[in-house]
């Protein structure tokens, strides 16, 4: 396993338990990404796996729907992209991306980590689970968030950065660059 399908997994399994966590009632909850319910945010996320993989020509397949089971389908989801990473092949098959060539592997180490880190944090917001964030993936994310520059404000990616408070710790100001309320 490579570095990436190790990030990749570890962060995957993260998201799982927080979507297993949500209770019945809470999947429709609105989320701090304005106009998402909880089943919506869970939906983007498998809908982004979807969306890379098919950045190299493969698909999701038959999985399960969020709307019927999200549960199920992120966890179907996840095991394909994880497959992929997993195949030397697959993982280093390149494609051009939104800033030039690049690879399967490292385009998901650069958009969809990023997005099960920011979004774990959602469903977390959302549904009164665990906030934490593991202080490595903050540094990483950071300085990820970083890196897009402007494009990161781009209409349905992130919000103007928020204010706070001088003391706020390196997750706060991490959750506060990207338009959320810590």
């Amino acid at each position: 396993m490579s570095e990436i399908s190790e990030r990749y997994g570890r962060l995957a399994a993260t998201f799982a338990a927080k979507v297993a966590a949500v209770g019945e009632e809470s999947w429709d909850r609105p989320t701090p990404c304005e106009g998402w319910t909880v089943r919506d945010l869970v939906g983007h996320v498998v809908g982004t796996q979807a969306m890379f993989l098919g950045f190299v020509g493969r698909e999701l397949g038959e999985i399960p729907s969020v709307d019927d089971d999200p549960v199920a389908a992120w966890s179907a989801a996840r095991a394909v992209v994880q497959g992929d990473l997993e195949d030397p092949e697959r993982a280093t098959a390149g494609f051009e991306g939104f800033q030039g060539p690049t690879t399967f592997e490292a385009a998901v180490n650069r958009f969809l980590c990023f997005d099960l880190v920011v979004h774990g944090w959602d469903l977390a917001r959302a549904t009164g689970l665990d906030e934490a964030i593991d202080p490595a993936e903050v540094e990483q994310v950071r300085v990820q968030a970083e890196a897009f520059g402007d494009t990161i404000r781009s209409p349905g990616a992130f919000g103007p950065e928020v204010e706070v408070r001088g003391d706020a710790d390196a997750q706060a100001r991490l959750l506060a660059f990207l338009g959320r309320r810590p």
